[in-house]
C-alpha cells in the first residue's frame, strides 16, 4: 500500500505550506462567521456510511463528520499531525499499512473527496484501487470532486473530474454506481459557485 499515494499526489501537496493553506481556509471569508459546512456534514451523515476510510483526508474536515472509529489517510504528514492534535485518527499510507484493524474489510466505506483532481487518471485510478480492499464486500464508496469555479480555486488541481470521469473510474475498479448529483446546488451553480461539488456513490462488489 506504500508509495503510490506518494508518487500520486506528488510534493505540491505533500509540503507544510499545503497544510498551512488547508488551514487557512478553513477560516477564511464567510467560513469566520457562518456555519458553512453544515449542508456538507449533514450530506455526509445521511450517506449512513458507517466506519469510514476517508482518502486524502487533509486536516480532517470530513473525518470529523465519520462514524466512529473511522481512519484517515494522507500522504502529508504535516496534515495527518493535525489530525491527531484533533482527537482524530489518521495515518501516512505507510502508517496505515502497519495500522491495527485496518486490513482488508475492515472499512464500512471508503470516502475519497477533492482527492482526485489532484492526480492524472491513471495516478488515480491507482489510489482507488490501492484501498480499495479495505472496504468490506458491498461496502459504500463516495467519489467528490468540484466543478468548474471549484477546479479553479487551486493551482494544485491537475484534471478536471465531472460526472464523466467519476463514472470511468467506478467502471474501471469494479464498483456498481449507486447515485450521482450535484450538490448542494444544481448542476449549472457550479460555473459560478466554488463549492459546488460532483457526488458519485457506488459499491463494492459483494
Amino acid at each position: 500500500m506504500s508509495g503510490v499515494q506518494d508518487e500520486s499526489l506528488g510534493s505540491a501537496t505533500a509540503s507544510s505550506g499545503y497544510t498551512q493553506r488547508l488551514a487557512r481556509l478553513e477560516k477564511a471569508g464567510l467560513k469566520r462567521l457562518l456555519p458553512t459546512q453544515a449542508p456538507y456534514r449533514w450530506n455526509l451523515r445521511r450517506l449512513q456510511l458507517g466506519r469510514v476510510l476517508d482518502v486524502g483526508c487533509g486536516l480532517g474536515r470530513n473525518l470529523l463528520n465519520c462514524g466512529p472509529d473511522s481512519v484517515g489517510v494522507d500522504h502529508n504528514a504535516h496534515s495527518v499531525a493535525v489530525c491527531r492534535e484533533r482527537g482524530l485518527t489518521a495515518y501516512t499510507p505507510e502508517e496505515l499499512a502497519e495500522a491495527p484493524g485496518c486490513g482488508p474489510g475492515s472499512f464500512d466505506s471508503l470516502l475519497c473527496a477533492h482527492v482526485l483532481e489532484h492526480m492524472d487518471e491513471e495516478m488515480a485510478q491507482g489510489v482507488l484501487e490501492q484501498y480499495l480492499p479495505l472496504v468490506k464486500p458491498g461496502g459504500k464508496v463516495v467519489l467528490i470532486t468540484p466543478q468548474e469555479a471549484g477546479y479553479k480555486t487551486d493551482a494544485t488541481h491537475v484534471r478536471f473530474v465531472g460526472f464523466e470521469e467519476l463514472h470511468r473510474h467506478a467502471e474501471k475498479a469494479g464498483l456498481t454506481v449507486r447515485r450521482t448529483y450535484s450538490f448542494p446546488f444544481p448542476r449549472a451553480t457550479g460555473k459560478g459557485f466554488p463549492y459546488n461539488e460532483f457526488v458519485l456513490v457506488g459499491t463494492v462488489a459483494g
